[in-house]
């Protein structure tokens, strides 16, 4: 597939109809209009002037297939057509009002030729694409307005049906000022990719495109440069701001042998980073992408929205034939008087307001919650998003921190310590590894030991200034007699769940340590805010011992625990939930797949790996929760949004036509009806980029 820009697509119901009239060419039946990015995706091996030939029968052109720049160059064509219309709206208003000011003091037919001169200004496009849908017996916009300004020139209502064409032409103006809003934002989203690279080779250093950059390359990153792509730092030290990945605002320490990702930015030390993959596999080139592809997905609102649309204009324009011959026919009213109340109803039935409803909607809230770490694969996701009920929780990784460390410790000897760190020193076991953690914690030196051996399943056994101890679990120390006090102590910890680490001699136990998985810092606040942004029921899912889920459930406010799973349990208890009500998956994105894809909606979370891009619909390109309540709370609007933008613009439209029963429904009506429904919904849907900042820091404050 080949991706290429459109310059002149004027609506979503024009997009539709071009797209399918695409599809009818040959290598056209995967053709795709976005009129959300205003993007076309057809067939490489489509015939260019035949696609180019379809397009400008609707004033619609070609720019040159995206490159790299992801849509920076976008912005002087959103300009040149905006301006465009902005002249013409001026010089056909400017005609218009100067007619107006003339009437009664020269020849009516100088009077007309400035009214068909502002109508022809303002509302060529519209009238042109309007005649050839009149000949092809497609009923879009353009036809409804093309028959409403025919039919007011027939009858002579010249003054008002130029203003119907000016305040036409304004409505595509304001209406494609909207979209280009949403798109703009979302170019801004696109402009964090990399450009160029630094390349150190053999010869020294020189500057090149990132699509050069492969696998192992050498870059030297400078302060205030972005980091060209997924890659390790080789030499040097510096904070690196990876707001474009994760939406943190605080910067992130790196130091040699450290990961870093392309798109973030270097701050002020100078690094040189060894490149572990081509910039088009890197995490930000398959985020703008997804966010990009995100965009064309529509939702099922979406896609009801466009197969209503497909009946109700021709419902419109027989409703209209109606209104204009029954009151004639059957009743002797006037003729003109009902010609007119038809055009009326033709006016206020072009559907733009609610094709609009959607679109602009959610790809704000997309856009949006992409800026703040969230990547949501697409309009139905987000959908998807604002409607949960339930989410489940993978516990280890997710609401832990997936690595033990020491919860409580007891002491029965002044050397424990001391002996704990010297045997686990060397070892890479995490429970080891929580140990010397409190070790050093404690500020105790670490001693040195001799003749260690591992006891494969139960602990390690090592040789102290000439003395043998023991390290691990019960089974470690059978050897022994435990006193009342130290089974006590053992059961009391079992109880709350905890994984134990006993010190001791060949004589006596010196100590124990009671481990757990951390929980995370930010997890209470998260199913706090979760609970408070509308989730009903929230769920963990374990293969961990029902004691140790239980501590952790009660700990953070999880409403439901199922412990000692294997991950086919998992998917199970997900499909349960599933049926009850939209249900979501939380997991790290690589063990916890199958739940995943067996969920409502997919949640990845692990600062943008590989496997939680791949299997998730939605993915935290954080490691932890924090920014879940937030992408809810978006969703949740955007559906709401979307809600009251349908409401609108049936409403005022259905308020129009009741006009028509005692006759009072005018051109003047029809137009305001029309144009201010596709305002409102514009603006509404925009209102979700217009809070963002507030939002972050609202974010930022919570967690």
């Amino acid at each position: 597939m080949t991706e290429y820009r459109l310059k002149g697509l004027s609506c979503p119901d024009c997009a539709a109809d071009l797209e399918r009239s695409l599809q009818q060419l040959p290598y056209g039946d995967t053709a795709k209009i976005s009129y959300g990015s205003g993007t076309l995706q057809v067939d490489e091996r489509a015939d260019l002037k035949q696609v180019k030939s379809a397009l400008s029968k609707d004033g619609v052109t070609l720019v040159p297939p995206a490159s790299s720049d992801d849509g920076r160059d976008q912005d002087q064509d959103h300009s040149d057509i905006g301006r465009n219309l902005k002249i013409g709206l001026i010089t056909a208003t400017a005609l218009y009002l100067l007619a107006l000011l003339l009437e009664g003091t020269v020849n009516q037919g100088l009077l007309i030729g400035f009214y068909l001169a502002a109508m022809a200004i303002s509302g060529y496009k519209t009238f042109r694409k309007g005649v050839i849908n009149l000949v092809r017996f497609r009923f879009t916009i353009d036809t409804l307005m093309t028959v409403a300004l025919i039919g007011a020139i027939a009858i002579g209502e010249w003054k008002e049906g130029t203003l119907v064409a000016i305040l036409f032409g304004l409505n595509e103006y304001l209406e494609g000022l909207g979209m280009e809003r949403a798109r703009r934002s979302l170019e801004k989203l696109m402009q964090v990719a990399p450009r160029q690279a630094t390349l150190i080779t053999a010869s020294g250093e020189r500057v090149v495109p990132i699509q050069e950059l492969k696998a192992d390359d050498l870059v030297l990153v400078r302060p205030g440069e972005k980091i060209p792509s997924d890659g390790v730092v080789a030499t040097g030290r510096s904070s690196v701001n990876e707001a474009a990945i994760t939406g943190e605002s605080l910067p992130t320490e790196k130091l040699a042998g450290e990961k870093v990702f392309g798109g973030s930015i270097n701050n002020e030390g100078v690094l040189r980073i060894r490149i572990e993959k081509a910039y088009e596999n890197s995490t930000i080139s398959r985020i703008l992408q997804l966010v990009k592809e995100a965009q064309n997905a529509k939702t099922p609102t979406e896609q009801f929205i466009n197969r209503f649309a497909r009946y109700y204009t021709p419902l419109i324009m027989a409703l209209a034939a109606l209104v204009m011959t029954v009151p004639p026919l059957f009743t002797g009213a006037a003729w003109g008087s009902w010609i007119y109340q038809g055009l009326a109803v033709l006016i206020v039935g072009c559907p733009c307001a609610l094709i609009l409803s959607s679109p602009v909607a959610n790809l704000a809230g997309i856009t949006r919650n992409a800026r703040n770490g969230v990547l949501v694969k697409g309009s139905a996701h987000l959908e998807q998003l604002g409607r949960l009920r339930s989410i489940a929780f993978d516990k280890t990784g997710t609401l832990t921190k997936g690595r033990p460390h020491v919860e409580e410790m007891v002491q029965y000897h002044s050397d424990f310590l001391k002996i704990a760190g010297a045997i686990e020193k060397n070892s890479s076991h995490p429970l080891a590894q929580a140990v010397i953690e409190k070790v050093k914690a404690e500020g105790v030196p670490l001693l040195e030991a001799e003749a260690l051996d591992t006891l494969v399943g139960q602990g390690v056994t090592a040789v102290i200034d000439g003395k043998e101890y023991w390290a691990g679990n019960e089974r470690a120390l059978s050897h022994l007699t435990f006193p009342a006090e130290v089974e006590r102590d053992i059961n009391r910890l079992k109880e709350k769940g905890f994984t134990l680490v006993l010190i001791a001699d060949d004589e006596k136990v010196l100590g124990l340590f009671g481990l757990a998985d951390e929980i995370r810092v930010e997890s209470i606040e998260v199913i706090g805010a979760l609970h408070a942004a509308g989730i009903t029921e929230t769920v963990m899912l374990t293969g961990d011992h029902p004691r140790t889920a239980e501590k952790v459930a009660k700990a953070i406010g999880i409403t439901t625990v199922h412990a000692s799973l294997l991950p086919e349990d998992k998917v199970a208890h997900v499909k349960a939930l599933t049926a009850q009500g939209k249900t979501a998956m939380v997991g790290d994105g690589i063990n916890d797949s199958p739940a995943l894809a067996s969920a409502d909606l997919g949640i990845a979370m692990g600062k943008g790996t590989d496997s939680a891009i791949e299997i998730a619909d939605v993915v935290l390109m954080q490691d932890h929760l924090g920014k879940l309540p937030a992408a809810i709370r978006i969703a949740r609007r955007v559906n709401k949004i979307i809600r009251l933008n349908i409401t609108l613009a049936l409403g005022l439209k259905l308020l129009a036509l009741l006009l028509t029963i005692p006759g009072w429904l005018t051109l003047w009506i029809a137009i305001l009806s029309d144009m201010g429904a596709t305002i409102l919904v514009t603006v509404i849907s925009l209102s979700i980029l217009w809070q963002r900042k507030q939002t972050k820091t609202t974010t930022t404050a919570l967690f």
